[in-house]
């Protein structure tokens, strides 16, 4: 069940409207200083995840980011079930890898669960669902990278 937007937590709320503007300056403000977003094959701090979100929203300017709702399931963790897509028209550039040039492919991304765990009003733990194909890595897969880092 979906909740009502009023008792969806406030750093919640801002860090969707921020990735939905593309806005990483504002996503940061929503995110612990400890934030720990758990990829499938390691985890990312938040300086980390922030340039994560650039190298996707430079390389993607047209990013697009939809949801049904927010749920809130046991012990307190948040779940939006996120569908994603975008067109590769810039350099996916994030330090520790190769610059990845434009490819104009349409990267489409099953929908596909991100849990959610606040502390002190702040989002500490991003954990994405690890389906196959799911995101990040399933991003760098449709731009033809064989083995991502994420």
């Amino acid at each position: 069940m979906y909740l009502p937007a009023g008792q969806v937590p406030e750093a919640l709320r801002r860090y969707i409207e921020g990735l939905q503007k593309h806005d990483v300056d504002q996503i940061a403000t929503t995110v612990s200083d400890d934030l720990a977003f758990v990829a499938a094959t390691r985890t990312l701090d938040k300086p980390t995840f922030l340039a994560m979100l650039r190298a996707l929203y430079t390389g993607f300017p047209d990013w697009r980011y939809d949801h049904p709702g927010v749920e809130l399931h046991e012990g307190g963790i948040y779940a939006v079930k996120w569908r994603q897509e975008g067109a590769h028209l810039g350099t996916w550039n994030l330090a520790g890898m190769e610059p990845i040039a434009p490819t104009g492919r349409q990267v489409r991304i099953a929908a596909h669960y991100f849990f959610y765990t606040l502390r002190n009003g702040l989002i500490v733990t991003i954990r994405p669902d690890p389906v196959p194909g799911g995101a990040p890595r399933g991003i760098l897969e449709q731009i033809g990278m064989d083995t991502p880092p994420l």
